[in-house]
Parts: C-alpha cells; sequence; structure tokens
C-alpha cells in the first residue's frame, strides 16, 4: 500500500553543511557506468544523472576519475587533468542544477587494481584481481600524486561540481596506503598507522586549502575492510580523526575490499548489514556520516536517520533501478517503487566485464537517450501471453506508450520463474519486482487476465495487432535410463511444489538454476528465513565490532540440512558460467556446505540404489534418496503460427521474447530488456 509522506519524515529533512544545504538525507552513491571513460558518451552520462537529479535525490555521485594515468582503472579511462576535460564535466553539472540537485565528482586512484600497465602502489604487491603489478611509489611519485589530486578537484570546481568524494576505501589507492596488508614502506609512508594515513591526510589537506572552505569535501572511509591485513577499530577512528582535522566535511563509509572473500552486497547479504560499523563511526567525529551497503528501501533508511544512527544513506544502485525513487517515497508512493534486487547482474557485472552498466529490473539505466518510452504514433491493440519477467516488461512499457494491451497468464498470480526465484534462501528481495510490477500494471491501465490459457486461434479471433509471446519454458528432461522414476523430480518440483526429498540428493545440471537448487536444499525447510544479521556474520565470519584486524573473525557455519552432490556434462569449473561479481558467492556457500562438485560427468542409469556416473573415465555410484534435474529448458512457442501457414492479412504479427525466445539459460536480465525494447518498437 502507499504510504503517507509523514512516513519517512527524516529521511525527506534537509541536511545543513553550514555554508550549503542538501535537500534531504539521500546519496545516489558512486557507481561506474562506462560512460565515463569516453568523451562522446558526456550527454548520455549527463541525460543520466538528469533523470536521478530531477527524482529528486539529495546529492549525487559520478563514477569514479582518476587524477592521472598511473590512475586509470582501464587505459584511457575517466581522467580529469587538464582544462580542456573541464567543457564536458560541465555538461553533467548543468544537466543536475537545472534539476535543483547537487553532484560531486569522485576522485578515484585505482592503485594496484587498475587493469593497466602503469599502475602503482603503496608497495609492489600484485593484487590478485589484476594481471599487472604494481610499481612503489617513489618519494617523488607520492609528491606528484599529491598534486594530481588537488589539480583534479580544482578543475571538478571549475566544472560546477559542488565538491569531489575521494575514494578511500574498497582497496584502491589511498587504502593501500592505509593498510599494512599492501604497505610493506620502511620510510615516513608506512609503519605506523600515523605514517600509512599521511598521504590521505595530505591530499585532503591541501586538496581543502586549493579549493577554499565552501566546496564540499567528503572521504569514503573503510570502516570494514574485510581482509586479512586490514586496519583495527582503534586505527579507523585514529584516520577518520585526522581526516576530519585536515578538512572533510562528511564522510561516507566503505565496507570490504574488492579482493575480499566477503560478499558485501549482493542480494543474500541482510539489508542495512553494515550500518552499525557507520553508527560507531559517527559516535567518533563531529561531522555527517553516511551509511551505505544494502540499503533499498525508505523503511530502513528512515529507521537508521530517525534513531540518530547516522545523518544521511547511500544508495547506488537502488537509483539504477528507479530514478524517482525519493519522489516517490515523497508522494507516499512507496509501493511503485522499483527495488534493487541487489543482483548484480546488469550493473558490476558489466563494468568489470567493461560493458555499460545498467539495471536487470530497469534496463533503461544508462540508455536513458535511447530506450525512451514515448507515446506512440498509433494505438494498437496488444496481447502478451506470460506474466513473467519478459512479459510484464512488454505489457507495461506498451500500456505506457499508449496501446491498449492485455495480458494473459495461466497461473493465479504474475511472476513467471521469478515465483520460483525468490524461493532461494538469499533471493526473497525477487518478491519485490512482483510487486512492484503488479503495481505498474494498474497503474498503466494493463488488462490483466490470469487463470486463462489462451489458445492460437483465440488470439487470432479477437483482433489484436500483435501478440507477444513471453511463455517462457519447459524443464528438458535428459535422455538417462531410470529418468522416469519415482525418486527423480524436476527443480519445479523442489522449488515450486515443495516435493519432499531426502538427506541425500544429486543435482544434474550445475548452471544457476541447479546452483539456486542447491542452497535451498542446504537449508532445514522447518527454519524460518531470511537469516538475521548476525547469523549472517557467523556464517561470513564477519565482526561488525572489528575487534580484529579487517573485521574478519573464523566463521561458524550452521549444519548443512542435506549431503549434496552438483553435477555437469562440461569438463569446466562447475559454476563458471555464473555472474562475475556474484557467482564466487554462491561457489562459496556451497564449497563450505560440504557440497561436491563434479565436472565431466556421463550419467550412465539411475535405479533402487542411486545416480550411477562415470566422471573421467571412472565408475562411481552416487547413493541418493533423490535426483533432481536442473538440466536446461527448451522454449514453450506452441501458440506460435506454423512457418509454412499462409498469410492472412488480418492475422496479428507474432513475438517471441526471454525464454521463449532463448531457453539455454533463463535470463531475466535479458528478458526484461527484451520486453521494453520490443514494446516500444510497436
Amino acid at each position: 500500500m502507499s504510504q503517507p509522506q509523514f512516513a519517512h519524515p527524516n529521511l525527506l529533512k534537509p541536511l545543513d553543511l553550514g555554508f550549503t544545504t542538501l535537500r534531504n538525507r539521500v546519496m545516489m552513491g558512486s557507481m561506474h557506468t562506462g560512460l565515463e571513460d569516453r568523451f562522446y558518451n558526456y550527454s548520455k552520462l549527463a541525460a543520466y544523472f538528469r533523470e536521478r537529479a530531477k527524482g529528486g535525490v539529495g546529492l549525487i555521485v559520478t563514477g569514479g576519475i582518476s587524477p592521472n594515468r598511473q590512475g586509470w582503472l582501464l587505459p584511457f579511462g575517466g581522467t580529469l587533468n587538464s582544462i580542456f576535460d573541464v567543457r564536458n564535466h560541465r555538461k553533467l553539472t548543468q544537466a543536475v542544477h537545472d534539476e535543483d540537485g547537487k553532484i560531486l565528482m569522485q576522485i578515484l586512484h585505482a592503485g594496484r587494481y587498475g587493469y593497466q600497465p602503469l599502475v602503482v602502489s603503496a608497495s609492489a604487491i600484485k593484487s590478485p584481481i589484476s594481471m599487472f603489478k604494481p610499481k612503489a611509489l617513489t618519494e617523488a611519485g607520492i609528491q606528484s600524486t599529491i598534486r594530481a589530486y588537488v589539480r583534479c578537484a580544482r578543475l571538478a570546481q571549475k566544472a560546477g561540481y559542488d565538491g569531489v568524494e575521494i575514494m578511500g576505501s574498497e582497496g584502491y589507492l589511498l587504502n593501500q596506503f592505509l593498510c599494512t596488508r599492501t604497505n610493506q614502506r620502511t620510510d615516513r609512508w608506512g609503519g605506523a598507522i600515523e605514517n600509512r594515513m599521511r598521504l590521505a591526510v595530505e591530499i585532503v589537506r591541501q586538496v581543502r586549502a586549493a579549493v577554499g572552505s565552501n566546496f564540499i569535501l567528503m572521504y569514503r572511509h573503510s570502516v570494514l575492510d574485510l581482509v586479512e591485513g586490514g586496519n583495527s577499530w582503534d586505527e579507523v577512528v585514529q584516520v577518520a580523526q585526522a581526516l576530519e582535522s585536515a578538512g572533510v566535511t562528511l564522510f561516507n563509509t566503505g565496507i570490504g575490499w574488492h579482493e575480499a572473500r566477503t560478499p558485501t552486497i549482493v542480494t543474500s547479504v541482510p539489508r542495512a548489514a553494515f550500518a552499525h560499523v557507520a553508527a560507531r563511526l559517527k559516535q567518533s567525529v563531529k561531522i555527517p556520516v553516511i551509511a551505505s551497503n544494502r540499503i533499498n528501501m525508505p523503511d530502513e533508511a528512515e529507521a537508521l536517520i530517525a534513531s540518530g544512527q547516522v545523518d544521511m544513506v547511500s544508495m547506488a544502485r537502488p537509483f539504477l533501478a528507479d530514478a524517482e525513487w525519493v519522489n516517490k517515497v515523497a508522494a507516499g508512493r512507496v509501493d511503485e517503487i522499483n527495488t534493487c534486487i541487489a543482483c548484480n547482474q546488469a550493473c558490476l557485472d558489466h563494468t568489470f566485464a567493461n560493458k555499460r552498466a545498467s539495471c536487470l529490473v530497469n534496463p533503461r539505466a544508462g540508455y536513458e537517450t535511447e530506450l525512451v518510452y514515448r507515446k506512440a504514433q498509433r494505438r494498437k491493440k496488444i496481447a502478451v501471453v506470460g506474466a513473467g519477467p519478459a512479459g510484464m516488461s512488454a505489457a507495461t512499457v506498451a500500456a505506457e506508450c499508449g496501446h491498449d494491451v492485455s495480458l494473459f497468464d495461466s497461473a493465479d498470480r504474475v511472476g513467471g520463474q521469478f515465483n520460483v526465484a525468490m524461493q532461494v534462501p538469499g533471493k526473497e528481495e525477487f518478491a519485490q519486482t512482483l510487486r512492484y510490477f503488479a503495481k505498474r500494471i494498474k497503474t498503466t491501465g494493463v488488462n490483466l487476465q490470469l487463470g486463462q490459457r489462451v489458445t492460437r486461434e483465440q488470439l487470432l479471433a479477437h483482433g489484436f495487432d500483435d501478440v507477444v509471446l513471453a511463455t517462457g519454458i519447459v524443464p528438458r528432461t535428459p535422455r538417462i535410463p531410470g529418468v522416469e522414476r519415482t525418486n527423480v523430480v524436476s527443480y519445479l518440483d523442489v522449488l515450486q511444489r515443495k516435493v519432499t526429498l531426502g538427506k541425500r540428493v544429486a543435482i544434474i545440471g550445475a548452471g544457476g538454476i541447479g546452483f539456486d537448487v542447491a542452497e535451498f536444499l542446504l537449508h532445514d525447510p522447518g527454519v524460518a528465513l531470511p537469516v538475521s544479521i548476525e547469523h549472517w556474520c557467523s556464517e561470513w565470519g564477519v565482526d561488525l565490532q572489528a575487534t580484529a584486524n579487517g573485521g574478519l573473525v573464523s566463521t561458524q557455519p550452521a549444519e548443512p540440512y542435506r549431503e549434496l552432490f552438483l553435477l555437469q556434462r562440461k569438463a569446466t569449473r562447475v559454476g563458471a558460467g555464473l555472474g562475475k561479481t556474484s557467482g564466487w558467492v554462491h561457489r562459496a556457500v556451497l564449497q563450505r556446505n560440504g557440497v561436491e562438485m563434479l565436472a565431466g560427468v556421463e550419467y550412465q542409469n539411475i535405479d533402487d540404489t542411486g545416480l550411477h556416473i562415470t566422471v573421467n573415465g571412472a565408475s562411481r555410484l552416487l547413493e541418493v534418496d533423490h535426483v533432481v534435474l536442473c538440466a536446461g529448458q527448451e522454449s514453450l512457442i506452441e501458440l506460435m503460427p506454423p512457418s509454412d501457414a499462409p498469410a492472412m492479412p488480418s492475422a496479428p504479427r507474432f513475438h517471441r521474447i526471454g525464454g521463449a525466445a532463448l531457453a539455454s539459460e533463463l535470463d531475466a536480465k535479458r528478458a526484461i530488456r527484451e520486453g521494453a525494447v520490443l514494446a516500444v518498437s510497436l
């Protein structure tokens, strides 16, 4: 239900910084979209920021901009080190200021995280996530780096930015100087924390002197490193207090290095899991502190600010999902928010693959000038069959563009495969997407008809101009002797029909669905989910008190409910096809729970004793109670006219999207985007 505006008064309250005021307590945190790296994309980037400023956010932070070439994330990445760069950046600041917003430019020096051969760091220690070993900065190199930061900040000021954010977390250069993990120097820039923090403090001091007092200087401070050799809480506080004295206006908080083996932003991380650490920092400094990571809906954000734990909340990916997030909160339309589900599939996975970042639930993100939902020149009568992600996307966008849309589904509720996915522990957020689309179906005027399996003859008889088949898939049954036995079930039997399985289970197929089924079966069905923050911290060995350096302690995982075997025919590493930024989390969960993952498997037969297989030429019997089939899908396209059917002048055009178009692996990102792209083309 919609909530009245006064439900979130503290979130919408202005924040007075002395020399300037932010219109509310919501910040759109930094995200690298890929548009920052090429000057010819700055008009697109300006449109992207304009929509978020118009949507009401109090403060925007750009993606990382390097102060010099050594700091590049990628070769020829976004850099502000010349007066000739200022003109492009003014496109961004002008767009935001036109909508009464404020914008900071993030200055990010990648250090040893750069994917280019010029990388430098505190010490010559290679990062596990870059192929290039850095050179240790010399004294002259350090002084040059400080000057580069100062020059970058002054140019940002000339470009009209309201301030800069200096990136000091996530394992980038300043974080590399701060921690003994990467700083093994013996000069005045290494050793004791007073020396390790010297670079960050000196940069802040000199930047403040260069830009004056009426310019926001935000520092993103690593409050929980989550790596061996990270800083203790006392060191975190000592650094923060020194930075405050040097001229920082407000602190944004960073959680974890990119190389950390603890998840910090994937959907299985509880909401606002790390806000407590930001609250502790606020107790030790006098300037405003911003909480970050896995805050995506207004109730949690309001509670954090109302309780005085923090002064502001940073939400990055939620503004990819919904540019109007703040305006919807202010208008009491919380149920219309397109919630970020923290899947990372179209944002971070794209970034690390050098693609433009977007959003699974909002394919317009990053494509504001290219994917435009404008009114159609002629109103058409359109049928969409299948109310899964692809169908809901196509139907609602087509209706927004002015068409008369009917959406059919044989089920009694919308959602399709999302209703299955959200049963998996850690994917409960998927229910938010279904809530959003269900509301959007109503607000756009889509004629929803559930519990109705339409026929091709009915579609032809109703005078539709276009028929969009988003009918999805049917599970494929592999040809294995014994596959018809009662101890063999499909993944839909497990996740949707909730059949009871024994304590030893083999899963055939190790794609995304196979991993989902494995995680589902590891948990006791009698235990309520989602888990608490405390339980999650025990599972992953996180100490929110940071009494241990880096905030890491021994894990205390729960005993797995079942013994599982996850199998695939391919000889490649099991799980190699999962998302880059979330796949390792799923693999780690299964490994920690003793799941045996086997590649290069040939399936011989299934009988009373279990599953007979051959692995690398050796025969093996898996004595399991049940076998679960996750061996792929086939498109459900029975409504498509035969290819040899005679053309009829009045017949509708048929289109296929989502699983009905390609069923090799279920892909909600592709499905939702295909639905939107097709809808605007009708």
